[in-house]
C-alpha cells in the first residue's frame, strides 16, 4: 500500500505492507535516531512528532501516518544539539541509547509548556526509560535548559 507523508520537512512516499509499523518504515527511510527498545510502548526510544505531538512510533501502524507531518530527531538537529550540550554537561548521556527519545520528548514539552514545573517535567518524561542513570542528571539538564531558554527569551 502507498504511504505518503511529510518526513522532516520533505514529502516522501513508500510502498508499505498493511501491517507495517511506523518505526520500521522510518528506519528503512534512514531515520536511525528512531530506535526499537521494548515494542510495548513503554520506553520512549521510538518517539517521533506526528503533527507536532510526540508519539511512540512502535505502536503506530505506518499507514496511519498517511498525509501527516512526521518529524524525527534528524529533522530537529539544531535544537537537539543545543539540548544535548546540557545533557553532556550534567553527565546525563552515559550510553546514549535513550537520548533520541528523551530529547524528542523534551523538545515536545518545550513546545507545549512554556515554563514547566517540576511535576509537569516528571509527568511529561515519565514514559522515557534510561537504564544507566537515576534520571537526576537528566532532570538537572532539563532544568538548566529551561533556565537558559528563559534567559535567552528575556534578552530578546
Amino acid at each position: 500500500m502507498e504511504l505518503k507523508m511529510t518526513l522532516n520537512g520533505k514529502p516522501v512516499s513508500a510502498d508499505v505492507a498493511a501491517d507495517a509499523v511506523l518505526l520500521d518504515v522510518l528506519r528503512e527511510m534512514g531515520c536511525f535516531s528512531v530506535k526499537r527498545g521494548c515494542d510495548t510502548s513503554n520506553c520512549g526510544l521510538c518517539t517521533v512528532m506526528v503533527n507536532d505531538k510526540p508519539m511512540l512510533s512502535c505502536s503506530i501502524p505506518a499507514l496511519r501516518a498517511n498525509g501527516k507531518n512526521i518529524v524525527t530527531l534528524e529533522g530537529l538537529q539544531a535544537e537537539a544539539e543545543e539540548f544535548a550540550r546540557f545533557m553532556a554537561a550534567q553527565g546525563a548521556d552515559q550510553c546514549g541509547f535513550c537520548n533520541p527519545g528523551f530529547v524528542m520528548n523534551v523538545l515536545a514539552m518545550m513546545r507545549e509548556l512554556t515554563d514547566p514545573t517540576e511535576d509537569e517535567i516528571r509527568k511529561y518524561m515519565a514514559g522515557n526509560l534510561c537504564r544507566c542513570t537515576g534520571f537526576a542528571s537528566q532532570h538537572r539538564a532539563i532544568r538548566e535548559y529551561i533556565i537558559s531558554r528563559r534567559k535567552e527569551g528575556a534578552a530578546r
